[in-house]
């Protein structure tokens, strides 16, 4: 596996990156849901780990960013249509926003709340915004719907990289995997 990106496969850090991104963003689901169903100091427990996961997240999507700018992006399928190619894209730039909105969201929505927000107990950040009321209730629900913009945004992308595997049977989702030594050509 190589460590830069090339134009037919992504390297070591960008799939590493993926991966990792994928897993915590299932893991911050699961948080929100638990919380969801509890009160008092657990609650609160449950949601300082959710804080922590989404700073996590954030700072992912940073280097994500930086690597995907400093090296090239795997080309897309030459069989894909136009129309295609801009979905791709418009997903892609949409799930990278998302990776920045969603968790910067959550932390002016703690700071709107008054509560503050730490990476793992390591250290206090900044509060974003003051502590507001109507500005809080309005993150609530400008952080629940941009779960579900996320929700929908990732279903389509998986239902695309499958599109990719079996029924296109190009390389699409090989190329993002560890263990595939696919990249060097499509599978036709």
């Amino acid at each position: 596996m190589t460590l830069r990106n090339t134009a037919r496969r992504w390297g070591a850090p960008a799939q590493i990156l993926h991966w990792l991104v994928v897993a915590l963003i299932i893991l911050q689901f699961t948080l929100a849901l638990i919380a969801d169903e509890l009160h008092g100091s657990p609650k609160l427990a449950m949601l300082a780990r959710h804080k922590s996961f989404g700073i996590t997240i954030l700072m992912l999507a940073v280097l994500r960013l930086a690597w995907r700018c400093l090296n090239p992006t795997p080309e897309l399928p030459p069989t894909l249509k136009p129309y295609e190619r801009t979905l791709a894209r418009l997903t892609h730039g949409l799930l990278y926003a998302l990776l920045f909105v969603m968790p910067l969201s959550g932390w002016m929505m703690s700071s709107a709340r008054g509560f503050p927000v730490s990476w793992f107990g390591f250290w206090q950040l900044p509060d974003l915004v003051p502590k507001n009321k109507p500005l809080y209730e309005a993150l609530v629900t400008t952080h629940g719907v941009l779960a579900s913009v996320l929700v929908a945004v990732v279903v389509l992308h998986v239902a695309a990289a499958l599109k990719h595997h079996f029924v296109l049977r190009d390389d699409v989702l090989r190329r993002m995997l560890p263990t595939s030594t696919s990249g060097q050509g499509t599978r036709q």
